[in-house]
């Protein structure tokens, strides 16, 4: 090789070597180490935030809570008495909203948490309850739960009648319809006690209107014929258990009884069936109540014969129930002189139905009207103490049937 060409082969372009040299591989490896640990320090952070976040609401809350726990209940025994009424049907949650509005409680919240897990709660009745303002929950749910806080329940059994009766043998005081009525409103608020007087509910019911007191349609007439008597409304308030509110008027008491009744009426099918008979509902209801009042349960649709029968021949019934009702007396037999009266209802004295019923009938009075046995008795008389009663349409076996029953000590003279 000549000279020139080792002088051009030392100044041509040596070869240079392909890709990243050395140094760049390890700045790139920093940068990723640099890179992940960041990635790993931000992670941290927002984990730790989260953590003390988390933490810090919950003891924010909880403090929260135990700031404002004062706030979320009363404390003491409370203002005054009231009474609040529970709904058919009402949760607790709904019981505890009634509460809240009537200034027992201060949240439902608190009711509700203090309600969990008594079972009694939730088996509260509907009905009336004396409670009082401005206590702790706890004591909210154990008077609830208490009977004795139970106020407006009234029960009116078969057969009574508006006014008391007195039993003429034992002497003993039967109370009326009015009475139980009045007693079921007494309440004692804050040491007064408030009672619904006899003397007002009866003059509510001579002195009401019609409208005013639910008189239902077919009773408006009758009703009417007997002026400001309160008699006129008698058999209208259906025997059962009711709840009454112990603040209500005489006239609101009487008008809610009474549009129970007439619902309690129809429901039982009485208005349909008196008419398929060719009766008022009116005339079967007095039926009915004339059954309550002379016969056994057992023998009601046989005495309901006896009366149709005796109307259809345009015979006095002569029962002495219907003279005794207006002399607010039981007796099973009449003397002379009590069956001579003249009233509306005396039955001796007057033809037809007495003016009004004479009691409230029950159930089975009401179906033995409407479905009577068949038969062509005219007279009934019961001849021994277990209530054995005998039947006949013979006037002269009716006479023995009697002498039968006084030598069985039952009458102490002939119907």
């Amino acid at each position: 090789m000549s000279e020139l060409d080792e002088s051009q082969d030392e100044t041509r372009a040596k070869p240079q070597a392909v890709g990243p040299s050395r140094t760049t591989r390890a700045a790139r490896k920093r940068a990723q180490r640099t890179r992940r640990r960041r990635r790993f320090a931000g992670v941290f952070a927002i984990s730790l935030l989260t953590v003390v976040v988390v933490a810090a609401v919950l003891l924010g809350s909880k403090m929260w809570h135990l700031v404002t726990a004062r706030d979320d209940d009363f404390s003491g025994d409370g203002k005054r008495d009231i009474v609040i009424q529970i709904l058919s049907g009402d949760s607790t949650t709904a019981v505890g909203e009634t509460l809240l509005k009537r200034g027992v409680v201060r949240t439902v919240r608190a009711f509700v948490d203090a309600a969990h897990g008594n079972a009694a709660i939730t088996s509260i009745q509907p009905g009336f309850y004396r409670m009082r303002t401005e206590i702790p929950a706890a004591n909210a749910v154990s008077r609830l739960v208490d009977p004795k806080s139970r106020v407006g329940r009234l029960v009116i059994p078969e057969g009574r009648q508006l006014d008391d009766t007195t039993d003429m043998k034992t002497n003993k005081t039967t109370p009326g319809i009015l009475t139980l009525i009045s007693r079921a409103t007494c309440v004692d608020l804050d040491g007064n006690q408030r009672c619904v007087s006899v003397a007002d509910l009866r003059t509510a019911a001579g002195k009401g209107t019609s409208a005013a007191l639910l008189v239902p349609d077919w009773a408006v007439e009758r009703v009417q014929e007997l002026g400001d008597d309160h008699r006129r409304i008698e058999g209208l308030i259906a025997p059962g258990t009711f709840n009454i509110d112990p603040a209500g008027s005489a006239e609101t008491t009487l008008a809610n009884l009474i549009g129970a009744g007439a619902t309690q009426y129809l429901t039982s099918g009485l208005v349909d069936t008196a008419k398929s008979l060719g009766l008022s509902p009116y005339d079967v209801l007095v039926v009915a109540s004339l059954l309550q009042q002379e016969a056994n349960a057992q023998d009601f649709a046989k005495v309901a014969q006896v009366i149709y029968n005796r109307l259809h021949e345009h015979r006095k019934l002569e029962f002495d129930s219907t003279v005794n009702y207006p002399l607010d007396r039981r007796e099973v037999a009449t003397s002379d002189g009590d069956r001579a009266q003249r009233t509306p209802w005396n039955t001796y004295m007057v033809d037809g139905l007495p003016r009004t019923a004479i009691c409230s009938p029950g159930v089975e009075a009401l179906n033995a009207a409407v479905h009577p046995a068949p038969g062509d008795w005219l007279y009934f008389v019961t001849i021994d103490g277990q209530g054995t009663t005998l039947f006949t349409r013979d006037y002269q076996q009716h006479l023995a049937n009697i002498e039968l029953a006084k030598r069985n000590g039952v009458l102490d003279s002939a119907r």
